[in-house]
């Protein structure tokens, strides 16, 4: 059996192992990484042999890191990502191209439709109903999408989101508040099943289902790159963020919202953003902290989507398809009984 996995920023880790009497046999670990002392890979493949086939990604980690001599040093590859490609060796993990992938853009949405949309669609792919899917978002108007956990009152400043129109919404991933005006976000969710991620730290799944995204923001002439937990970013400043959650029934949405161009000032007036928040950014200002696309590069929001639909295309297939009448309801039946109510909104006041 034989498994991969190409850690996003780093090396290829390749996984090739017999089963016998439901264990692993002779399990062989290569790429192109970096490991020192020399000794450790044998000592790797060792650990790994006699490992039950049920293993899960903690227990497989936990037998490499077990291993280890004292002071090894692994370069570009880690525990966790040997887990998942013996997982993927196992056949219990998938890669990309495992998935024929479906595009929907269905035009300006409410900011509360959005959310449901959100949930509808991981729930179908989770069900097994609707296929992998990336969805580009286009916003019919502005709105302060905060966190699963966060705050209303903490995080939004009632009067001035009044004052310039800004309603405030609650999403059922964590993070941050994204302080969204239409014609200055770019926002775009993926809908996938879980084995695609399976054996997988939340950490490298982040940086997993954003690495094609930073491969299209780099041929645009962007030094962007993603910087953990949760941002993709320049040198001169952080370009957008990502949230993610896991569905009971095996589905899992990853959406990510970049800034195009904003009003930082605005953002500020209307957003709580405290110094505690801001401590460890190295800069006393939000409006510092960001660098939008349209300074970067100079091109239009459309464009930049296109070259991300194009990338997303060229690496893992990518065919245009639609909303059903039934997701569209289910999502409206959602804006009514969950996320347009002031029970889900100050669910955290």
């Amino acid at each position: 059996m034989h498994g991969e996995f190409k850690v996003p920023g780093g090396k290829l880790v390749v996984v090739d192992l017999d089963v016998a009497d439901g264990r692993l046999r002779d399990v062989r670990v290569s790429g192109d990484f970096f490991l020192d002392p020399d000794e450790a890979l044998p000592a790797i493949d060792a650990a790994l042999t006699g490992l039950p086939v049920t293993s899960d990604a903690a227990d497989i980690a936990k037998a490499v890191t077990a291993a280890l001599p004292e002071g090894a040093v692994m370069l570009g590859f880690s525990a966790d990502s040997v887990a998942t490609a013996v997982r993927r060796a196992l056949k219990r993990a998938t890669g990309w191209n495992d998935y024929a992938w479906e595009l929907v853009r269905p035009g300006a949405l409410d900011p509360l439709m959005h959310l449901a949309l959100d949930q509808v669609l991981a729930e179908e792919v989770g069900d097994g109903r609707r296929a992998p899917t990336l969805r580009f978002w286009e916003w019919a108007s502005p709105a302060v999408v905060i966190g699963s956990f966060q705050s209303v009152k903490n995080e939004v400043d009632p009067v001035n989101a009044a004052k310039y129109g800004f309603p405030v919404v609650r999403r059922i991933s964590g993070g941050g508040a994204m302080f969204i005006e239409p014609p200055g976000a770019v926002t775009y969710s993926i809908y996938a099943p879980i084995d695609l991620v399976q054996g997988m730290s939340f950490a490298d799944s982040y940086a997993f289902f954003d690495e094609w995204a930073v491969q299209a923001l780099q041929s645009l002439g962007i030094d962007a790159s993603y910087v953990p937990l949760n941002d993709i970013a320049s040198p001169t400043g952080k370009i957008g963020g990502a949230a993610q959650k896991r569905l009971g029934n095996g589905g899992v949405l990853h959406h990510v919202t970049m800034a195009y161009d904003m009003d930082g000032d605005r953002m500020a007036e209307v957003l709580r953003i405290g110094r505690e928040k801001l401590s460890d950014k190295g800069t006393k200002s939000a409006n510092k902290r960001v660098d939008p696309l349209r300074r970067q590069t100079g091109m239009t929001r459309e464009q930049i989507i296109e070259r991300m639909i194009d990338t997303f295309r060229g690496l893992h297939g990518l065919t245009d398809g639609s909303l059903t009448d039934f997701e569209l309801e289910r999502a409206r039946e959602l804006v009514e009984t969950k996320f347009g109510t002031d029970e889900w909104l100050y669910r955290v006041p």
